[in-house]
Formats: C-alpha cells, sequence, structure tokens
C-alpha cells in the first residue's frame, strides 16, 4: 500500500466541545476515509509535530510555535466570542491578589495557560507562581495544601462551572469573557491542521467529511447536549447552552482575534513571528 493509500490518522480530543465536529462521524451519517486517534490537546500537539498524526485538531499555540510545518484547515476552529465555560480560573481571592500565590495550570492545554499569562500580566497586574499539575482533576475540595488558585480546562471546567461537581473556590473567572472585555474580539482556543506532508487529496478529503459533520452537529445541539449531559452530569439544557455558546468555523472576526493573541504572544517572546497558512482548495 502507498502512502496515499494509507488512511490518514486524524486527532480528536475527547471532550465535550468537539462533539459538533465529530458526532456525525462517530454516528456513522458522515463516513470519513481516516483513523481516529484520542488524545488531551498537548498529546495531539505531540504526535502532530512528531508526524504520528496526519490531521488534528490542536491548541492554537501549536500552529503558532511550529507554523510551516502545518497548514490551517479553513473553516475549522474551537472559538468563543465572549464566555466559554470550559477554560476556567477557581481562586480563593480575587485574581488581581494572587501574586506569588500558587496556581496550577493545566498540563493539558498550552493556548489555555498562555492566555492566562497574559491575562495576569495585563489585565489583573499580578505575577503568582504557575505550576504544572493535573488541572483538570474533579476533586477540588478543602485542605491545607490545596493551591490558592487553579486553571481547569474540558469537562471538568464545564461540570465545576455548573455545579455537577462541588469546588471549594469563591471566585471564578471565565477566561474567553476576560479576554473578550479586555481586547473586544473572539478567542480561538483550537484549531485543526494538517502536516504539509501529508497527501494532499486524502487531507481535502478529510476536511470535507469534517465540514460535513461539524454542520451536522451545529444543526443536531440538542442531540449532542443530551449525549454530553449523560457523560458528564451537567444539565441537558446547560449543555446545550454551553455547545451554542462556542463557534466551530474561522470567520473573520475569529481571524483577528487569533491574530491579536498571536500577536500579543509574539510581544511577549513566547513564540516567533509567523503567518497563517490554509490547506489549498480543492
Amino acid at each position: 500500500m502507498t502512502r496515499a493509500e494509507t488512511p490518514l490518522r486524524v486527532g480528536r480530543i475527547p471532550y465535550v466541545n468537539c462533539y459538533p465536529v465529530y458526532g456525525a462521524v462517530d454516528r456513522g451519517i458522515v463516513p470519513l476515509d481516516a483513523t481516529l486517534v484520542d488524545g488531551v490537546p498537548t498529546a495531539l500537539n505531540s504526535m502532530m509535530a512528531d508526524g504520528s498524526l496526519d490531521v488534528s485538531v490542536v491548541s492554537a499555540v501549536e500552529y503558532a510555535r511550529d507554523w510551516e510545518r502545518y497548514l490551517l484547515l479553513p473553516d475549522l476552529a474551537i472559538s468563543c466570542d465572549g464566555p466559554v465555560r470550559s477554560v476556567v480560573l477557581f481562586s480563593d481571592r480575587p485574581a488581581p491578589e494572587l501574586a506569588a500565590h500558587e496556581v496550577v495550570v493545566s498540563s493539558s492545554s498550552m493556548t489555555s495557560v498562555y492566555l492566562l499569562e497574559l491575562l495576569f500580566e495585563h489585565v489583573w497586574h499580578a505575577k503568582p507562581n504557575f505550576v504544572r499539575g493535573d488541572a483538570e482533576a474533579a476533586d477540588l475540595t478543602t485542605g491545607a495544601q490545596a493551591p490558592a488558585a487553579r486553571l481547569v480546562i474540558g469537562d471538568a471546567a464545564l461540570m465545576l462551572s455548573a455545579g455537577a461537581i462541588p469546588s471549594r473556590y469563591a471566585y471564578r473567572y471565565d477566561l474567553g469573557t476576560v479576554w473578550k472585555e479586555w481586547t473586544g474580539l473572539p478567542f480561538v482556543f483550537a484549531v485543526w491542521v494538517s502536516n504539509r506532508t501529508s497527501p494532499t487529496a486524502q487531507v481535502l478529503g478529510v476536511h470535507a467529511s469534517l465540514i460535513e459533520s461539524r454542520n451536522w452537529g451545529l444543526r443536531n445541539l440538542d442531540v449532542l447536549a443530551r449525549e454530553a449531559a449523560e457523560k458528564t452530569g451537567v444539565a441537558s439544557a446547560a449543555c446545550a447552552e454551553y455547545l451554542a455558546g462556542l463557534d466551530y468555523g474561522l470567520s473573520y472576526p475569529h481571524l483577528g482575534g487569533l491574530t491579536e493573541f498571536y500577536r500579543r504572544l509574539t510581544l511577549a517572546g513566547r513564540v516567533a513571528p509567523g503567518r497563517l497558512s490554509f490547506l489549498p482548495a480543492a
């Protein structure tokens, strides 16, 4: 079997926020000529970087860090224009008072961590002690060893925000909301990319399937919300509100938010200057 005949390996984050893109594929409604591989964002980032995957959803920061390796898939992203509900800082005190205090940040998401660092520097004007850890852990209990704050992402953040699991923390900051208040722009947390070395014709086929599946998902958010409720214990109505509050395209306003994020990361020295390069149309 030649390289062009081998099914592509396509990455998928097993969080509720990916349901609208993969729901029709999972149900056999939309065929996908590829092998799906599940992983948290940082794991998929690594697999794309080492060539283990051909196409994947990745952290927005991963594209910026290695843009010469990747092509963006048009009109596919996970974005918000205000509350995101699944990327949340939980704290026992107001964020501006966290200077020198321990803030546990996710080991599973680069974009959320980089965004949090920007918000502390430019919005809250505080410099906490960031510690990598399991910030998705559902058990945010009381105790002397509990950190002052945690950045929680994904389904655990949704469950905490909706009250499906308890939190010891008195303050919560939705990072999508804080970014919107700061910049007036949407925020793009994740994008879909292909490796430039992957066969273009096959990548175009995968892209077309993902777009078709995404379109089905957006027409059937009620179905996906019920599935999300069964998985998380969050009320179906809250899951529906969550999914409806996300955007799965990559419009001009969202590209504006993405490039503003990249501009600020470049000024901070976190990524090198780069360009947005898209998969060519069929």
